[in-house]
């Protein structure tokens, strides 16, 4: 590691309902391995440590059913008010670490890759605001340096997340299009890998 590089945290968004869906994309299972198995697992071999996990929605189930083995697991309670009370929790859950930064991954991007997720983490720094971008359009994994990270958690409310300070303060974009593809899955027959 270069004296340059400072380590990232991981946060996976994993709470929601999946209304949409048919039921929480947290418990979706892909290739033989759960959605939220898979988002966390990228994160740890992407290097992000340490790694929350932040559930909400059939939460107890979902804890049963996934490995998810060195994560801190975090209960939100309030998922149903959105991802912001998901994003707030999963800052709280990392403030003792001593990272620099955190990668913000939704559960479901199936596309998303370990490449995609090093390539935005490089940049982790303290004050360091960066996405990954799919087509020109900033998408996941967001990377929130840790001088962020209180503006963010009070900006956070609702389902819109880090949207409104990121529109405030415009991240740094890094293209990933050649190394993931940054869908979301919101109805089963997105699921298409």
């Amino acid at each position: 590691m270069s004296a340059r590089h400072y380590p990232a945290a991981g946060i996976v968004l994993a709470a929601g309902a999946g209304v949409r869906y048919g039921g929480p994309k947290a418990l979706v299972e892909l290739d033989g391995e759960l959605l939220v198995e898979r988002a966390a697992r990228l994160l740890r071999d992407a290097g992000a440590d340490p790694v929350a996990v932040v559930l909400g929605a059939r939460a107890d189930e979902v804890r049963a059913r996934a490995a998810l083995p060195g994560a801190v697991v975090v209960r939100n309670d309030a998922w149903a008010t959105g991802m912001g009370s998901s994003l707030r929790a999963g800052l709280m859950a990392l403030i003792s670490c001593r990272a620099a930064a955190v990668l913000v991954l939704p559960v479901d991007l199936p596309g998303m890759t370990v490449a995609a997720l090093q390539r935005v983490g490089e940049l982790a720094a303290p004050g360091v605001l960066a996405a990954a971008s799919f087509g020109g359009e900033r998408g996941h994994p967001v990377l929130l340096g840790r001088e962020h990270w209180a503006g963010v958690a009070a900006s956070a409310t609702g389902d819109r997340g880090a949207r409104d300070y990121l529109r405030a303060f415009p991240p740094t974009l890094v293209p990933c299009d050649d190394v993931a593809d940054g869908a979301d899955v919101d109805r089963p027959e997105d699921l298409r890998l």
